[in-house]
């Protein structure tokens, strides 16, 4: 579970209906059945206009991603996976990493190191695991235009929900009461509006551009590391070459854990 979305869109709620309270509005006027009508099967009918089918079935799965923690190696683990891995390699030879290849779980890794293994020039492994990177990247990109074109149309459907509330209370004119109950039921349209888009729509589509970006990066990391491990690099190069891809905290650790660990072998020799 992503704590983060989940965290988000509870304190959204909370802070609408807090905000309510404190102004004295009465929270069971959001429970409308007409404004929740146009803003949500409005904002569905209009993304399902603006994107094809085979676009609109991954939505469940987007909200899954949305919510979901991403179940990716951390930057950390990889830089000593290569690292072990380019010494087997320049000791055995890149043959030798085939039984390396059960202990590997994400398919794109396994992918490249299997190209390196096959003998498959730098050239080609790059291209190759380029290409897939870019179709990931597309595929995530449309997601995230799903939930940001909704994010666009909600409130505008907001204001299309509040029109419709006043034409039923210009109808009204004789009576005040009612008067005065629809113009309030009229502008509850236009807060849905508004929250689904700015609190809902909006921060999904950026949370899943943050996630794609994320992944995008490790996935380069790993072209890196196969392509350094298949020209023979020697361990500490690699561990130097992709300890760009960590943030400063994290590289002083890595280069400290690694020292120690040179002390300790040389103490056993």
């Amino acid at each position: 579970m992503d704590k983060t979305s989940l965290i988000g869109v509870v304190l959204g709620f909370i802070a609408v209906g807090a905000g309510m309270i404190l102004k004295g509005v009465d929270i069971t006027a959001l429970i409308n059945p007409a404004a929740i009508l146009v803003i949500l099967v409005g904002t569905a009918a209009s993304v399902i206009i603006a994107f094809p089918s085979s676009e609109i079935k991954r939505v469940p799965k987007l909200f899954g991603i949305v919510f979901k923690e991403q179940k990716m190696p951390k930057p950390k683990d990889l830089i000593i996976l290569f690292s072990d891995m380019a010494q087997l390699a320049r000791r055995e030879g890149l043959l030798a990493l085939e039984a390396k290849m059960d202990e590997i779980d994400d398919p794109f890794l396994k992918q490249g190191l299997i190209l390196a293994v096959d003998g498959q020039s730098a050239d080609y492994i790059r291209n190759v695991l380029s290409d897939e990177i870019d179709a990931m990247e597309e595929r995530h990109s449309a997601g995230a235009a799903i939930f940001s074109q909704a994010g666009t149309y909600a409130p505008t459907l907001g204001v299309l929900g509040a029109v419709i509330g006043l034409i039923a209370a210009l109808a009204n004119m004789d009576n005040t009461d009612e008067l005065g109950n629809a113009i309030s039921a009229a502008f509850v349209a236009t807060l849905l509006g508004i929250f689904t888009g700015y609190v809902l729509w909006h921060p999904f589509a950026n949370k899943l551009r943050r996630k794609t970006h994320e992944e995008v990066r490790l996935k380069e990391m790993m072209v890196e590391g196969v392509l350094s491990i298949l020209e023979g690099e020697a361990p500490r190069i690699i561990e130097q070459k992709l300890a760009s891809y960590l943030p400063a905290s994290e590289r002083k650790d890595l280069f400290e854990d690694n020292s120690e660990s040179e002390v300790a072998q040389n103490v056993e020799a």
